[in-house]
């Protein structure tokens, strides 16, 4: 009997020893398979529930498990990761934007991105890889862009990493290690948007490298070495639209950078930036460049000239005519500017020139006989420099710039308003003027002007009134920002007015400006004004008159109404009078989306079935607010349309013949005017998704109608192998 108790107790204590284990090995099954979510969501809370999961400065030394295929974004941004396995993201089938910069990564499986058939943009940058695989980016056939710079590699290997990305569109690679390019190492690309080389050490490249790519729109290399940039240069002429060099501190090299090449030449646009010239290369570059026929625009930015202008003229003028029709020359170092040449014996080579822009580079005048030269010349930028009016005046002498209709002295250090219109009345063909913060203090009774000019700025230059010294022929007048008390000019052809920023009590009367569609009076002292005042505008299309001291605004509403005969209208008034008293703009925390879009239900198919798959499936992923899904259920429509904007980065506008008669679309519209004309920004994007002309949008939308006229805006094009560069168009607007 003890025996069998013994048993017994035995068994029991077996059992229960057995059922221990049990309930163990079924919670650790529990265990391995819940919890590797929970894990994830631990070291990743934002992972819940969402398709995009941040993990970006966690201090996570691996990548974390428990990721599934609902993810398509994943950031492990600045966190310690050394080293990349083939598990690690094998259940992420799904990935679209994969962001791995900043860590330590030193070394990766083969097959670490086997599984990431979906991946369109992988960022390796600024780790410790000191070599690229090819077998990394064996299955990415989805990928677009691709980011490998400030890691150790000195060079891409033997032959491409790149060759199975058919889809790339940008590519960045290079640190200051890297030393070596290698025929065949782009072997497999043949199109890129933008290709972006950190070169700053390279200065082995084999010939012929680049010309395995058959077109890139746009590419930027840092490089020290002359002798690598004019190689570099040669096998790019066929292929490269706009080359940006950096940090170059360029020498004399007397090679044709054209040697042994043949036409056509793809190249359009040049520009150095952070780079330094002697006067020697200056003439030297001048005779190389006219060797690319196609070369239209050259940029030098934030460039330093040691020099003074001393440029050889006969070496110049010995290679011909130059075919750049653009040059912008902005923020230049010239330590004895006041020492610079006249650039005697370069006049044969301004005569074609279109446009120049010489920006913050201490100009303090450009001789006469020189400026006789500019024949071509129609747009001329000269604003933040030091022009006075003497000065001006030998700038601006007889029979210079003849064809000149744009012309910019902003921030400059004009005194006198009657010499400066003085100066500028001697350019016959001249439409635009801008010689805003220029400090004129009084103001003339009588000016003389090129009876040409339309479009006149005379912001913040410390006058304080108007007199007759304005001209008649304007169209476009900007006196914001000064100190006037009233506005009683007649300018019979005057359609837009600026007065933001002043003093006045009082509306301007309507019967001296009986043509006006558009006129700000913000941040004035208007108490009030009348019905009878408004009507009396008889063209207005936009009035903004926010931001003063009203006492009452209902006759303005009820004018409004009045004049538009809709109570709609006069409702989406008074919302938007509302939303004027909010912050200008919203703040960062309190944007939702990067876009409202705003289109007519007919076009619902093409906005809703592809731009938006397109837009939303990105990596990153856009976010938009669209009527259907995101307006507030019950809140009024209006309301509805100024918060969804108020919320976005962006208006997008989907234009076509239904889009015209669509009432809804017409108030989208109205508000995004009254937001345009206010921040004076650049808040919509148009896209033609037909042909329509500008004068097929309503007239009182007169500032979109200008956009329309002076703007690019986006033509959704029928042919399918254009369809990809019109997104990539589309998503860099969105960004901006």
């Amino acid at each position: 009997m003890q025996y069998a108790s013994k048993m017994f107790n035995q068994t029991k204590h077996k059992s229960r020893t057995t059922h221990t284990w049990g309930v163990w090995a079924i919670y650790m099954f529990l265990a391995v398979n819940l919890s590797e979510e929970q894990v994830l969501q631990q070291a990743c809370p934002s992972c819940d529930a969402t398709q995009i999961c941040n993990c970006s400065s966690m201090d996570l030394d691996f990548i974390p498990t428990g990721l599934t295929a609902k993810i398509t974004v994943l950031n492990l941004a600045h966190n310690r990761i050394k080293h990349i396995r083939s598990q690690d993201l094998q259940q992420a089938v799904n990935l679209r934007a994969l962001l791995l910069q900043s860590n330590k990564i030193s070394s990766m499986d083969k097959d670490s991105f086997r599984s990431l058939g979906k991946l369109e943009l992988l960022d390796l940058s600024n780790n410790s890889l000191t070599h690229l695989s090819p077998a990394w980016f064996g299955h990415l056939f989805s990928l677009q862009h691709l980011h490998l710079q400030g890691n150790s590699y000195r060079d891409l290997g033997e032959s491409s990493p790149f060759s199975s990305l058919r889809n790339l569109s940008s590519l960045h690679l290079g640190n200051p290690q890297f030393s070596t390019i290698r025929q065949g190492n782009f072997e497999g690309i043949e199109l890129l948007d933008k290709l972006w080389i950190d070169g700053g050490n390279l200065i082995q490249y084999e010939p012929g490298s680049l010309k395995l790519i058959k077109k890139v729109n746009h590419m930027i290399i840092n490089i020290r070495n002359t002798s690598v940039f004019s190689t570099i240069v040669r096998d790019l002429l066929h292929s490269v639209v706009w080359l940006e060099v950096r940090e170059i501190k360029v020498e004399i090299e007397n090679k044709s950078l054209v040697e042994n090449s043949t036409l056509p030449f793809r190249m359009q646009k040049l520009t150095f930036k952070d780079a330094s010239f002697t006067d020697q290369y200056v003439s030297r570059l001048l005779v190389l460049l006219k060797e690319i026929t196609t070369l239209q625009e050259l940029e030098v930015i934030d460039c330093v000239l040691e020099g003074k202008g001393d440029w050889n003229s006969k070496e110049i003028q010995s290679g011909g005519q130059s075919f750049v029709e653009r040059i912008s020359v902005i923020n230049i170092t010239i330590q004895t500017f006041y020492l610079f040449m006249d650039l005697e014996g370069i006049e044969s080579q301004i005569n074609k020139l279109k446009s120049l822009t010489i920006a913050s580079a201490k100009v303090f005048m450009v001789p006469c006989k020189l400026a006789k030269h500019f024949s071509s010349l129609q747009y001329l930028d000269f604003h933040d420099n030091l022009l006075v009016n003497n000065r001006l005046n030998e700038t601006i002498c007889k029979d210079a710039w003849p064809s000149l209709q744009t012309l910019n002295l902003n921030q400059n250090s004009l005194k006198s308003l009657k010499q400066t219109a003085d100066s500028v009345a001697r350019l016959p063909k001249l439409i635009h003027l801008d010689i805003s913060q220029n400090n004129f203090g009084a103001i003339p009774d009588v000016c003389e002007w090129p009876k040409t000019l339309k479009y006149l700025n005379l912001s913040s230059t410390q006058i304080p009134k108007l007199t007759t010294c304005i001209p008649l022929t304007l169209e476009v007048l900007d006196v914001s920002s000064n100190n006037l008390k009233e506005f009683g000019l007649q300018l019979p052809f005057l359609r837009e007015l600026y007065l933001a920023k002043n003093q006045l009590k009082t509306l301007p009367g309507a019967a001296p400006i009986p043509n006006l569609v558009a006129m700000s009076v913000r941040r004035n002292k208007l108490n009030s004004f009348s019905r009878e005042e408004f009507e009396s505008f008889k063209k207005m299309e936009l009035l903004d008159a926010s931001d003063n001291n009203y006492i009452w605004v209902l006759p303005v509403l009820v004018a409004v109404g009045y004049k538009y005969h809709a109570v709609w209208y006069m409702r989406m008034t008074w919302a938007w009078l509302q939303a004027k008293r909010k912050p200008k703009r919203a703040p960062a925390k309190d944007i939702c989306y990067d876009a409202f879009v705003s289109y007519s239900e007919n076009d619902s198919d093409w906005v809703e079935n592809i731009m938006v798959r397109e837009l939303e499936q990105a990596c990153p992923p856009f976010r938009l607010c669209l009527h259907k899904r995101d307006f507030v259920p019950g809140k009024w429509i209006v309301d509805n349309i100024i918060d969804s904007m108020e919320k976005s980065h962006k208006t997008l506008f989907v234009l076509s013949e239904h889009f015209v008669r669509s009432e809804w679309c017409k108030y989208e519209l109205d508000f995004s005017h009254f937001r345009l004309f206010d921040e004076n920004n650049d808040a919509a994007i148009l896209i033609l998704l037909e042909p329509i002309q500008s004068k097929a949008i309503p007239k009182r939308f007169c500032k979109l109608r200008k956009i329309m006229n002076t703007k690019t805006y986006l033509e959704w094009p029928l042919e399918e192998e254009q369809q990809e560069m019109f997104w990539e168009n589309l998503k860099g607007a969105l960004k901006s």
